[in-house]
């Protein structure tokens, strides 16, 4: 049962990066304190109890973190992606369920409105997304539609001054929260010609604000990890909401989700680098302490290099989400980088988890220590914002490789 913190030595093994600023490195500090000392005592509790405690989403709003890289002029930090991906990694590092709220709410949910929102639209939901009052969802995966957008089923037709939405949706974040304001939903409105002469389908945004007539949210999903992540499918029959709702060009959906994705997948990348860096800290406390035969089990070689192991994965990790912020915050392409990001940062949660759990022995398989959790809630990791798979093919392509 483990739920303090390591020491800061093993954050700080390797020296800091000199491309952190001091505001970076402050908030880094304020938030790594805060993860320390209000989020993970309560971690136990809230995924016993399957809740999203809203009293820490609050506390999240208070400090600022649902505005970090947004303008001043919605309410939002001014600071860059970079300070979110920091802001991610230090609550992921004690409990993932709390760094997903904040990692989705941004990156799927207000991102599509700040990118691609109306004036009118921005001016209505951003002031209370940003400061943590409300939380936004992006409905986009379905049954058949997730990696491959063109299987979506929703519909959305026009009737007068109206759009009328139908269809489901599935594992959509943020979705069914107290204070959950809208969901953002991918929707066909008809055909396109695509390049090659076929026929496909034409994909539009829409704002659907929460307790629209015809919305509902289904209970919750009992899930293998992530239980304190608010996580539902939502069923639309017969919605309607006004024209000025569409965010976005019309048969533009497809082209903004992309935009969205392949930035989310840095942020997604910071996640997982903070869950393995979390599972480093809480094995290399633990060797340290544990005494068998006379001697800490750290002295065991093997122990020290496994632990020097999840160290390299670890660093590794967060060098590749460093670099794609960085490209994406100077205009750079970062396609590739973001899924090799999420690529190496998936992976290195679940080895470390798993080696973690190993180290750990008993103590790892008791829910009420981090690194069970760790150990449920990293497989997600590898399928969330896309699959190892999907990262893979983006990455071939990128070599030119036809896949």
């Amino acid at each position: 049962m483990i739920e303090t913190a390591a020491p800061h030595a093993v954050r700080n093994a390797l020296g800091d990066d000199p491309r952190l600023t001091d505001e970076h490195r402050a908030l880094r500090a304020t938030v790594r304190e805060f993860a320390d000392h209000v989020v993970a005592p309560q971690a136990y509790h809230y995924d016993a109890q399957r809740t999203l405690p809203m009293s820490i989403i609050a506390q999240m709003g208070q400090l600022g973190l649902f505005g970090l890289p947004f303008p001043a002029e919605y309410g939002g930090g001014d600071r860059d992606y970079l300070s979110l991906c920091l802001a991610v990694e230090e609550l992921a590092r004690v409990d993932q369920s709390i760094a997903v709220t904040l990692e989705a709410g941004i990156g799927l949910g207000v991102m599509p409105l700040f990118r691609h929102g109306t004036s009118e639209q921005k001016a209505r939901w951003l002031p209370d997304l940003l400061a943590g009052r409300a939380l936004a969802g992006f409905g986009l995966t379905e049954a058949d539609a997730g990696s491959d957008a063109s299987g979506t089923q929703t519909t959305a037709r026009e009737d007068g001054d109206d759009w009328v939405i139908d269809g489901t949706k599935q594992f959509i974040t943020n979705s069914g929260t107290p204070i959950t304001s809208l969901v953002i939903v991918t929707a066909v409105t008809g055909e396109v010609r695509r390049a090659d002469g076929s026929l496909g389908k034409e994909l539009t945004c829409f704002i659907v604000p929460t307790g629209t007539p015809g919305f509902t949210v289904l209970p919750g999903y009992d899930k293998v990890g992530w239980h304190t992540s608010d996580t539902h499918p939502l069923v639309f029959r017969g919605v309607r909401v006004p024209k000025e709702n569409m965010l976005g060009e019309r048969g533009r959906g497809y082209a903004n989700f992309l935009r969205v994705l392949d930035e989310g997948r840095v942020a997604f990348a910071a996640l997982c680098t903070g869950a393995a860096q979390g599972c480093l800290e809480q094995a290399v406390d633990y060797a340290k302490s544990r005494v068998v035969f006379g001697h800490a089990i750290a002295d065991n070689q093997h122990i020290a290099f496994t632990l020097a192991r999840m160290q390299a994965r670890v660093h590794t990790a967060r060098l590749a989400y460093y670099d794609a912020a960085l490209k994406m915050e100077a205009g750079m392409p970062f396609k590739t980088e973001a899924s090799i990001a999420k690529l190496v940062g998936s992976e290195a949660a679940v080895a470390n988890a798993h080696d973690a759990s190993q180290i750990m022995g008993g103590y790892g398989y008791l829910n009420e220590n981090a690194v069970a959790r760790h150990y449920r809630d990293s497989k997600i990791l590898e399928v969330g914002e896309g699959t190892t798979e999907v990262q893979l093919m983006l990455i071939a392509r990128s070599l030119g490789l036809e896949q």
